[in-house]
């Protein structure tokens, strides 16, 4: 594991594995760098592959107040720290803060991105502000438990998918990263694509969505590449939201061409 500061000062704990031109992968909601463990073991023999922690998550820092512009600026030192033009991936929040730091003028080589969660209006998942306000309540008054459940409640799972999740051996890990749901929400910029921001991207872009997620990934995905210029849209047959790795990899290969 290795270190980096951030501009306000926070450390960011990232690895690197592999050979071959920098990739670096960036995480959604209840998850670190060991979350793509898997992905990584896939890509390595194609790419040095770079995980790490977000802020607040794992061995990372994390400062108050939060601001996206904090995590853009610690995924652009990141990138810098890499060197050249890494390619990024970005899943879920994670492709949300990847769009985010393109724009804003990173040194991204290319980018990908699957389902950024920017919900249409009256989609299950399209009350970002009110789930916000619901998580950053039960985040305060210490209820990790209810900060999770609520926010999975509001992502549209099923009372008895909660119930099941909270029975099953990674409920601890999320709600140790409960927290960072904050984070996550914040990003989301309130479920509305930040057209005029995505606008300025100028890297290749594909965006991703899943065949059998639901139907609010396919229109979020559409929304960001009428949004980003010159970016294309794939679905990946038979994949929800938390997709498989064997799945992703391939996709990767080919939009990174290696």
């Amino acid at each position: 594991m290795e270190t980096l500061t951030s501009p306000d000062g926070t450390s960011i704990a990232y690895q690197v594995t592999g050979t071959g031109p920098p990739l670096v992968l960036v995480v959604g909601a209840f998850c670190d760098r060991n979350t793509t463990a898997d992905l990584a073991a896939l890509l390595a023999d194609a790419f040095t592959v770079v995980e790490y922690d977000r802020r607040g998550r794992g061995a990372s820092g994390d400062t108050d107040p939060y601001a996206p512009e904090r995590e853009v600026e610690d995924l652009a030192a990141l990138l810098t720290a890499v060197g050249g033009a890494p390619y990024v991936y970005g899943h879920s929040s994670g492709g949300v803060l990847a769009l985010e730091a393109a724009a804003a003028g990173a040194p991204v080589g290319a980018l990908v991105v699957y389902e950024p969660p920017y919900p249409a209006e009256g989609d299950p998942a399209g009350r970002s502000d009110e789930l916000l306000e619901q998580v950053r309540e039960r985040v305060a008054a210490g209820d990790r438990d209810g900060a999770a459940a609520a926010f999975l409640a509001g992502a549209g799972a099923p009372d008895e998918v909660v119930a099941m999740m909270r029975s099953g051996p990674g409920w601890e890990h999320m709600c140790e990263l409960a927290p960072t749901l904050v984070h996550d929400l914040t990003l989301t910029n309130g479920g509305l694509v930040p057209v005029e921001r995505l606008s300025e991207i100028a890297v290749p872009t594909l965006v991703l969505a899943g065949g059998a997620s639901p139907p609010w990934a396919e229109r979020s995905a559409a929304a960001v590449v009428a949004a980003v210029p010159g970016a294309r849209r794939s679905v990946i047959a038979g994949e929800h939201h938390g997709v498989a790795a064997v799945a992703v990899a391939p996709v990767l290969r080919e939009a990174f061409r290696a």
